[in-house]
């Protein structure tokens, strides 16, 4: 029986920077660190890439975790700077916070890139921003706590 999302897995050309945007702005902790060198059957088999090398990182935030991947081997195709969300793949990561509009003014003061201002709808406020690699980012509040929309 599946159980609930352990983690969701990002690639990046600088590894040691997005640790720093996810760990100092968001408040993530570095569980473990890895690396693996090219050559590893098993890990070419599992990640359907033949000569994978990688050194990784899984970051955790509360019940929430994030891998992150920068691959040495093959060369990865690097992907817009600004992929649309209307794009096939992975289209955002998501966080719910306590004050919309006060994370919105901290990041963009730390450098973070926002599409717009937060908005207001449907029973929250939310505005989407980009991470260093330009994978889009959500930040939602609800509106109460009754929302059924909202994690507890």
């Amino acid at each position: 029986m599946i159980q609930h999302i352990h983690h969701t897995g990002l690639s990046t050309p600088d590894l040691d920077r997005s640790i720093r945007f996810y760990r100092d702005l968001f408040g993530f902790e570095v569980l473990a660190r890895f690396t693996k060198p090219p050559g590893s059957p098993g890990m070419d088999a599992m990640l359907d890439l033949p000569g994978v090398g990688f050194d990784a990182a899984l970051l955790r935030l509360g019940p929430s975790m994030i891998e992150v991947f920068e691959f040495s081997a093959p060369e990865p195709v690097r992907a817009p700077a600004r992929r649309r969300v209307c794009d096939h793949g992975l289209t955002h990561l998501c966080f719910q916070v306590d004050d919309v509009r006060a994370e919105y003014a901290r990041l963009s003061a730390a450098g973070m890139v926002f599409h717009c201002a937060p908005q207001v709808g449907d029973g929250a406020t939310f505005v989407y921003g980009r991470d260093p690699d330009g994978n889009a980012i959500e930040l939602i509040e609800f509106d109460g706590p009754d929302n059924p929309l909202a994690s507890r």
